[in-house]
């Protein structure tokens, strides 16, 4: 998953540890002021104690004074050297930022976001004096690290949004045809059943043809109840009966399935405006895929200015890779995104939790 973007960040990794190994080498001897002229001071007289007189005790020897290292430029520049601290300029650094910035634009990460990930790489590395330790790529995989999490947020972990809340909680998934919608809502369904969770399923997707039959057959392979009315039937009963039907039965979540739509078309758009005011959904999930790159992320913003939107599920993860839908959605929309589809089988989705993905571009733990 995003391998592309993942093996040009290694490189931008290693171009990032060149510079600033450089740099660490070279500024002691350049900028380091010359030490101050020292006058020596006169040394003490020597008084030499008179002897003891016949049976006087012997005095004790004196003690020892601490033995210090005088703070010259040259016990300073051994410092400095052993703890390998360096005072990073915009200079030292400006190729490998511009380098960072072509590998995102090229990877579908949109513009703001690219913006706001070298700001943050500048911010953390530029004018700050930084102890480099024993690796250089240390320094640079955790300023990388930072920048990633910083615009990707914190996530949103379903399980513990549930258990916080009144039940059932209302989750409500819209977005564009074709992306694996219904699809979603059957895995999201699984997962939450593995974890625990009773569910029911509302149909609320009347007007496509075979939409009814599709997250049916999901339901019955997964031994979840659908609420269903007959094709050409108004979603918003469907699902206000899915929700009347899950408190009598005291179920934990209700997915609601509707038809994909797009932003600019108006009848739709007015409809899901409908099934909110019926429904009153806990959450609604927009859901596109993550090989859209930069369209995703263009719909995404659309939808939510349009209807609004709580968090984000990417589908086709598994073949994207760039990457950037991924990283540019949350911070675009100022939602998080809630999973990834990675596959075709009902366990093939992924929980998104920000860390775990930025460890996956990055290699792993530094």
């Amino acid at each position: 998953m995003f391998d592309s973007l993942k093996k040009k960040l290694q490189n931008i990794r290693t171009k990032f540890a060149s510079n600033i190994e450089e740099a660490a080498t070279v500024q002691p001897a350049v900028e380091q002021p010359a030490p101050p002229p020292t006058v020596e001071p006169a040394p003490p007289p020597v008084i030499t104690p008179a002897p003891p007189l016949p049976g006087e005790p012997l005095a004790p020897p004196a003690a020892r004074e601490e033995k210090r290292e005088d703070p010259t430029f040259f016990n300073r520049l051994k410092v400095l050297v052993r703890e390998r601290e360096v005072l990073l300029q915009e200079k030292d650094i400006e190729e490998p930022l511009m380098e960072l910035e072509m590998v995102l634009l090229e990877n579908d990460v949109a513009l703001p976001v690219t913006d706001e990930i070298i700001a943050r790489m500048k911010k953390d590395l530029v004018g700050r004096h930084r102890k480099i330790g024993t690796s250089v790529d240390d320094l640079v995989v955790a300023t990388l690290r930072s920048a990633l999490c910083g615009v990707l947020g914190d996530g949103l972990d379903l399980r513990d949004y549930i258990r916080e809340h009144e039940r059932p909680v209302k989750i409500l998934f819209t977005g564009v045809n074709g992306t694996g919608k219904t699809t979603t809502v059957a895995k999201v369904g699984h997962y939450l059943q593995k974890n625990g969770f009773t569910v029911v399923i509302g149909a609320g997707d009347t007007f496509r043809a075979g939409a009814i039959e599709q997250i049916r057959t999901h339901a019955d392979r997964l031994d979840i109840k659908v609420i269903q009315h007959q094709t050409g039937a108004d979603p918003s009963a469907v699902l206000f009966d899915a929700v009347q039907y899950a408190k009598a039965h005291e179920i934990d979540v209700v997915l609601a399935d509707t038809a994909g739509r797009f932003h600019n078309r108006a009848n739709l758009m007015n409809q899901l405006e409908k099934i909110r005011r019926v429904m009153k959904p806990d959450l609604v999930v927009y859901v596109d895929e993550a090989v859209a790159g930069n369209d995703a992320v263009i719909r995404a913003g659309e939808f939510n200015r349009a209807v609004g939107t709580d968090a984000v599920v990417l589908t086709k993860a598994d073949m994207d890779s760039k990457g950037g839908a991924a990283i540019s959605v949350a911070h675009t929309v100022g939602k998080p995104i809630l999973f990834l589809g990675t596959g075709q089988g009902y366990d093939d989705i992924m929980p998104f939790t920000p860390r775990i993905v930025v460890d996956e571009l990055l290699g792993g733990e530094a």
